[in-house]
């Protein structure tokens, strides 16, 4: 199965949103730049609003069907290991091994040995064309990138395997997660993390490794953009290289996790993919879900009165809902209004308050991010809230379409 050389993870909480999320995807088709729909929830996700990976896939195959796309579409299960794959296994077609847990986990002797074995043909350095330093290979780098993600690659060996096993090889998409950690993976690391994966025979589409920086959920990049930007290049060309020399898949690119409103970022990868001709997978999730509560909200009435009820109670949970979310969300407490300020809102303010229009007087990213985590509140309200979906569908949709295509593809991709 080939995933495209561009490719946008789409997250929906509620399976409401596919036809609107496609369209946008569909508008970038029109444009001329054919982006590939991946529909992802991961194992965690499900068990907070008590779904199913089965209504993934009905939800994506809904949307294809009757928005009448013709090109390829994927099923993830997102940030998955050898515990909850099984749940995921007759319903998806792109597996996301996450691996993050595992680094730093001892490995055997004799697996170590085996690796340091195999560079041997690497010889005393590695030259990789377009970056100024080569790789000097000495016996103390091997044993640190061993002892850092050699027990983490094998066990995405052991869940592909498995999965394999039971789908068939070629009936898949496999990525390869290692973002969800403290400290980010060099181009160096990620050189040893690729000739290990091929070491694994992992035929792997997509490496998402941990970027410099921060990637909290839904709001913009923090950190040095300049140092992004060079670890970023310097990935796409390890991989390059890594592809020719490794023999890893020829269309293997990078996937950025927790890639929605990165807007700093975006135009910086947008110029390397396109100076390299490379492809791309960015994963988005609560964006979906939060263009959900800005459409409940500027619908007004009880659509409003429940935007209002998803933060109040979220406030009041706030430690309870952060908590899964830890390494990934910044709020500063004190800019978060009280209940009562947000009482006194109108629709259009509450929508402004929480969509991510840089420089707007009224966005502010720590109300953003804990509606982002509160999605469970939603789900508490069961019925009442997905009927409300239901009632104002169009307001709902034309905000989540909006957000995909004007704020993230239109940046991502250099569109007009």
């Amino acid at each position: 199965m080939e995933l495209g050389k561009y490719s946008f993870g789409v997250g929906d909480r509620f399976n409401h949103e596919g036809e609107a999320q496609l369209s946008a995807l569909i508008i970038a088709t029109s444009e001329g730049i054919e982006i590939t729909p991946v529909w992802n929830k991961s194992n965690r996700e499900h068990n907070i609003v008590h779904s199913e990976p089965e209504g993934t896939r009905r939800e994506a195959d809904s949307a294809v069907k009757n928005q009448g796309w013709e090109g390829p579409y994927f099923v993830d299960a997102d940030h998955i290991n050898l515990s909850n794959v099984d749940r995921f296994i007759n319903h998806c077609d792109f597996f996301t091994l996450d691996v993050a847990m595992y680094i730093g986990n001892e490995s055997s002797a004799e697996d170590i040995a085996s690796f340091k074995n195999s560079c041997s043909v690497l010889g005393i350095q590695v030259e990789i064309p377009g970056i100024a330093e080569p790789i000097v290979i000495t016996d103390s780098l091997l044993d640190e990138v061993a002892g850092k993600y050699l027990a983490a690659v094998k066990e995405a060996g052991e869940i592909y395997r498995h999965i394999e096993s039971f789908k068939g090889k070629g009936k898949f998409v496999t990525e390869v997660s290692m973002d969800e950690v403290e400290t980010p993976q060099t181009p160096v690391d990620m050189f040893f993390i690729l000739k290990m994966i091929a070491d694994e025979n992992i035929p792997a589409q997509t490496i998402a490794p941990k970027f410099t920086g921060r990637f909290n959920k839904g709001v913009d990049y923090v950190g040095n953009v300049d140092q992004f930007a060079k670890e970023f290049e310097q990935d796409v060309l390890v991989i390059d290289y890594a592809v020719k020399e490794f023999g890893l898949p020829e269309d293997l690119k990078l996937s950025v996790h927790s890639g929605s409103d990165k807007f700093t970022i975006y135009p910086v990868m947008a110029e390397i993919i396109a100076k390299y001709d490379k492809g791309i997978h960015v994963k988005t999730a609560g964006t979906t879900w939060l263009e959900e509560v800005i459409g409940l909200a500027i619908s007004g009435d009880e659509g409003l009165a429940a935007a209002k009820e998803i933060y109040a109670k979220a406030l009041a949970r706030k430690d309870e809902l952060c908590a899964p979310y830890a390494d990934v969300i910044d709020i500063d407490d004190s800019k978060l209004p009280t209940v009562e300020e947000v009482e006194s809102w109108t629709g259009e303010k509450y929508g402004d308050t929480l969509r991510h229009i840089p420089g707007h007087p009224d966005y502010n990213p720590n109300f953003r991010q804990l509606i982002h985590v509160g999605y469970k509140v939603a789900a508490e309200m069961g019925e009442r809230y997905t009927d409300l979906l239901k009632k104002h569908s169009e307001v709902v949709g034309s905000c989540v379409e909006e957000n995909i295509y004007e704020r993230h593809l239109k940046r991502l991709f250099d569109l007009q």
